[in-house]
């Protein structure tokens, strides 16, 4: 049965309904009106919307001044600018999520009147424009589930969008948008970052193919991962590549040539422990908070800056070559010297040859994570302990790789504390800017820095530092002594050096070959002759900062210091007796390119040009004949090279400090514990345990010509020398002086 309306029937029906459209038009008026007045909450200001907040990853920059060695982040975002992104990504993005986004003003109304019809027919279609989108990636936080706060989330949306189209161009607001869209897994935020971990490319360089998988992620990080689900990535990719088609961005070749490629992810999840210069890193980040708080550099808002969120630019003075090379370098010997020290130990026991062994094993466990997470669940000391003897499955490293294994947590901290560590720093003598810092020989497992952080004995190398101040007081490189046991008295109890080794030489040397085959008595001798409190003087001119005490015993390096500092103090010799403070920070900007920080290194002239020069000849004859020869013999390097080798009581470190014109370089070598050590000098000492990794090093080095360090340059000698450096001049000054003095009756 059919019925018939009324002429006035239906036009006060029509005039219901428009009543009600009115009344929703009105409601939504209305509640727009109050939004923009901050009924639900304040909305940005005019300064907000010139500096969005996004957690910004901070960026450490190589040398070179683009390579980027690392970031901090909460988020692992970094920005770009549009001149950086491929034409693939805006197109990609605006032919998927805005089709007339270069039309609208922000909200595209003509977009929302289709959307119900297109819902009609099964066909869903968001109705939110790129800057909309921006606007809740910036401003609204995390999305609402309950309706009415999710529509006045929208209601902002509108109102920023439409602000954001009046203050920026339609490139910086795609920019934006790239710069703070979250792509899901791996701490993976902003385009910059989702280039790197799924494709290990920058953003201007992404393909078409590659552009729409990142694209097709945006709206389902998870569902459309390439990693977790590449089928559906892959669908995804391909209806994306077909939007691009229907929207004249590509051609119908094109788009068939592209639906055959496969997705051709290059896989590089970011982590804070990957990348070159991990230990450099760890310590950067400590020097930057150190450095903002002494010298009060805050925010304009007076707040501290947070390393993890503002993205700063950290520009270093690491050479990202270099810094590979010292890497290599040591991952090629430190396998070999680990079985090396192995082999010594196979069949000893720990438990009577290591001494305070158990002690050793106690604070290794009062010092693991594990420990600290049992004491924090309330667990006694006697179960803490049965949890330390009970197998579980844990990961060890190893120079093959990461295993995984089942043994007691006790014997992992003994396999630990077996495992050979190493450190090594290279840097420019005259401008002081370090170049490669290698803290330690794996981060994730190990991560106490032992370049600048740690310090240990430093044995004979600290040699030099007693020579110099012999040198800067008229002795000679010749002079000869005889190599007798010596008693230093006036200092406490008598002091006579012990020999660490057998290979001394008998009679009369001269000082060059009683430094060069680091002869203790002669080292002893001259030491008695300068006293302990101008040598002390001079290595605190040298930038040694850890304690120095004026005794004798400093002369065979009785005292600690850091591979950082002594690397800095060798730069003496070879910058003319100029201490230029090793350097690693260049400056600092803001995430607006602001210069924050500017470093300016601290100059001390240490000793005249003089002493300097002849202690570089005293270096060179450690390398032509003496501990560290085997540096021409073994692998080659015969240009000009000073160094000096260093082992301390028992083996327990091993040091090589290498000197050229151009690069100084400290590498040293040794356990955790100084308890547990090589069992022998052939082995433990710093020409078997430090210095190959130098050399490896310096050889890689010379081999790259574009680094511009050069085998043929020599150390400059200064201008009107008076110490001869030739001994048999020297005698025959000395045999006329002697003469003279014969006659006189002296």
């Amino acid at each position: 049965m059919i019925i018939k309306l009324s002429p006035q029937d239906i036009k006060r029906y029509n005039w219901y309904l428009w009543r009600v459209v009115i009344s929703f038009f009105a409601l939504f008026v209305l509640l727009l009106v109050v939004t923009y007045f901050g009924l639900f909450g304040d909305l940005p200001s005019f300064r907000d919307l010139e500096n969005p907040k996004s957690n910004q990853a901070s960026e450490v920059v190589s040398a070179d001044g683009t390579t980027v060695l690392g970031t901090y982040y909460i988020q692992n975002r970094s920005s770009v600018t549009y001149a950086q992104l491929s034409p693939n990504i805006v197109n990609a993005l605006i032919a998927t999520e805005d089709s007339r986004f270069k039309e609208h003003s922000g909200i595209d109304f003509r977009r929302l009147i289709t959307i119900p019809v297109l819902n009609l027919f099964g066909r869903k279609q968001g109705g939110s424009t790129i800057t909309q989108q921006l606007a809740e990636n910036l401003f609204s936080g995390t999305r609402a589930r309950n309706p009415f706060v999710r529509l006045t989330q929208k209601l902002k949306e509108w109102i920023i969008a439409v602000r954001l189209e009046r203050r920026y161009t339609k490139e910086e607001i795609i920019t934006m948008y790239l710069n703070t869209v979250d792509f899901g897994a791996y701490n993976t935020f902003g385009i910059k970052s989702a280039a790197h971990t799924y494709f290990n490319v920058t953003p201007d360089k992404l393909t078409a193919d590659q552009a729409a998988v990142l694209v097709g992620m945006v709206k389902g990080p998870g569902i459309y991962s390439p990693i977790r689900h590449p089928d559906r990535a892959l669908n995804r990719r391909n209806l994306i590549l077909g939007l691009m088609e229907t929207q004249g961005y590509l051609t119908a070749g094109q788009l068939e040539e592209l639906k055959r490629k496969q997705l051709g992810i290059d896989f590089n999840p970011m982590d804070h422990n990957e990348g070159p210069a991990p230990y450099f890193r760890a310590v950067l980040k400590q020097e930057i908070q150190k450095i903002f708080k002494a010298q009060n550099i805050v925010r304009s808002d007076g707040s501290t800056y947070d390393l993890d969120r503002d993205g700063l630019k950290i520009y270093t003075t690491i050479d990202a070559t270099m810094q590979g090379y010292a890497e290599e370098a040591q991952r090629e010997y430190m396998p070999q010297l680990q079985a090396q020290f192995n082999d010594q130990w196979r069949g000893v026991s720990r438990w009577k040859a290591i001494k305070n062994f158990k002690l050793l094993l106690d604070e290794g466990m009062y010092r693991s994570d594990r420990y600290k997470q049992l004491e924090l669940q309330g667990k006694s000391e006697d179960e803490i302990r049965q949890n330390f003897d009970t197998p579980d499955s844990l990961e060890l490293f190893t120079w093959r790789g990461d295993i995984d294994t089942v043994m007691k947590p006790i014997d992992s901290i003994l396999y630990s504390k077996m495992m050979l560590r190493n450190a090594m720093m290279s840097m420019d003598p005259t401008t002081g800017y370090v170049k490669a810092w290698v803290g330690g020989t794996d981060f994730e497992h190990f991560k106490y820095d032992q370049v600048k952080v740690g310090t240990r004995q430093v044995g004979s190398t600290a040699k030099p530092f007693t020579y110099a101040v012999a040198m800067e007081n008229g002795f000679s490189p010749c002079q000869e002594v005889d190599n007798v046991p010596i008693t230093i008295k006036g200092y406490g109890a008598d002091w006579t050096p012990g020999l660490f080794s057998n290979d001394i030489l008998p009679g009369a040397i001269t000082l060059r070959k009683a430094l060069g085959w680091s002869q203790n008595y002669v080292a002893a001798y001259v030491m008695n002759e300068v006293k302990p409190e101008p040598v002390m003087e001079l290595i605190k001119k040298m930038g040694i900062t850890s304690p120095v005490p004026a005794y004798p015993s400093i002369v065979l390096g009785s005292f600690n210091a850091s591979v950082f500092d002594m690397t800095g103090a060798y730069s003496v010799f070879a910058n003319h007796g100029t201490w230029t403070e090793p350097t690693f920070i260049l400056r600092i900007e803001d995430k607006n390119g602001n210069v924050i920080y500017t470093h300016t290194p601290k100059v001390v002239q240490a000793m005249d040009a003089q002493t300097a020069y002849v202690m570089t000849y005293m270096l060179k004859g450690v390398i032509e004949d003496g501990t560290g020869s085997r540096l021409r013999f073994k692998y080659g390097l015969n240009n000009p090279i000073g160094g000096k080798t260093g082992t301390t009581q028992e083996n327990s470190d091993g040091w090589f400090i290498g000197i050229t014109p151009q690069l100084v370089t400290g590498v040293w070598s040794g356990c955790e514990d100084r308890d547990i050590h090589f069992r022998s000098t052939r082995l433990g000492e710093g020409a078997n345990s430090a210095l190959p990794i130098f050399a490896g090093f310096m050889k890689r080095v010379y081999a790259n010509p574009a680094l511009g360090i050069k085998k043929s340059v020599d150390f400059d000698a200064p201008k009107n020398m008076t110490i001869t450096l030739n001994c048999d001049a020297y005698k025959q000054q000395q045999q006329g002086t002697n003469d003279v003095d014969k006659k006189l009756g002296f």
